[in-house]
């Protein structure tokens, strides 16, 4: 996805070439069978291990930008997940190396703008939403960056264990979570989530992603964040919706626990359904993601409790 793009404004064309560019960059990974989400990350570098793309200061993107630049990363071959803007670069005493191209990353924004109605002489305040492009650079594609920018990992865990980590997290949710047979689902009316037993998966990865990805399903709940995009049926857009926002809240939440996101293959059949809603509608990649994003912060907000315990 890359760029040389400045600010883009909500007033003509280019708030709909932003959505259009993205989706259509997902759209392309989903036809070659590539769920952009699917591996973001890399062995390769000690501040990646397993996680959301970086800003320069290691504060993790959120929302659709960690698509974007999981996009960008995957497309150009990126092991490091760290980014920074050009000025940033120079202010490390580092430099863009001539001929690299950047990658694009939005924000939302609005303003408020006051109008005189011509008959009656009131004035009334509308509020105009935009958003506001701007370019960064993967630390690849920077010279003279600190050691730490290009370091190495350290060894990781074992797959074959359980994950401490990993086993607290979830716990902390207190969500209804059932093991037996051989299904993952979320069941909304008992409202409990059922796991194949932990034995049952191929390993311990495996295992926390399905649990990732159910618990988002769990978050739409009416006492939670009561998401509804409209679903009658299995297979209908918005059934292919949720398992959307799903889909990408187990990638965020898998990238915060540094553990690997394996795909599942009863989710093969989902990528035909995917494509035609982000086909039909440029925003709803924009809107799966924001869905995705507010679900992965409501179930970091559930950890708050057990930290302050323990400490």
């Amino acid at each position: 996805m890359n760029t040389s793009i400045g600010n883009t404004h909500d007033d003509g064309n280019t708030r709909q070439d932003v959505y259009t560019r993205v989706t259509d960059r997902i759209v392309a990974d989903l036809g070659k069978g590539v769920r952009t989400w699917m591996k973001p990350w890399s062995a390769e570098h000690a501040a990646g291990k397993i996680t959301r793309p970086l800003r320069h200061n290691g504060t993790p993107y959120s929302g659709i930008n960690i698509l974007m630049l999981w996009s960008a990363a995957m497309a150009e071959g990126f092991a490091a997940p760290i980014w920074m803007t050009f000025k940033q670069a120079l202010e490390l005493k580092a430099h863009v190396r001539k001929g690299e191209k950047g990658s694009l990353v939005v924000y939302a924004n609005s303003i408020t703008r006051k109008e005189t109605d011509d008959v009656s002489g009131d004035e009334t305040e509308h509020e105009i939403h935009f958003m506001k492009g701007y370019t960064v650079f993967n630390v690849e594609q920077i010279e003279g960056l600190p050691a730490h920018y290009y370091a190495k990992p350290e060894p990781r865990f074992s797959p074959i264990q359980r994950i401490e980590h990993a086993e607290s997290f979830f716990a902390s949710l207190r969500a209804d979570i059932r093991h037996g047979g051989t299904q993952a689902y979320y069941a909304q009316e008992p409202d409990y989530i059922r796991m194949p037993p932990f034995e049952a998966f191929c390993d311990a990865q495996s295992y926390y992603a399905t649990l990732a990805h159910e618990s988002t399903h769990w978050t739409k709940h009416p006492s939670r964040l009561a998401r509804e995009f409209g679903r009658k049926k299995w297979g209908d857009e918005g059934y292919a919706e949720e398992e959307l926002v799903a889909e990408l809240g187990s990638a965020f939440l898998c990238a915060d626990l540094e553990l690997a996101l394996t795909p599942r293959e009863d989710h093969a059949s989902y990528i035909a359904h995917w494509l035609t809603v982000l086909k039909d509608d440029k925003r709803a990649i924009f809107r799966a993601a924001a869905h995705a994003q507010r679900a992965a912060d409501f179930i970091h907000r559930l950890q708050l409790p057990v930290s302050r315990e323990a400490a």
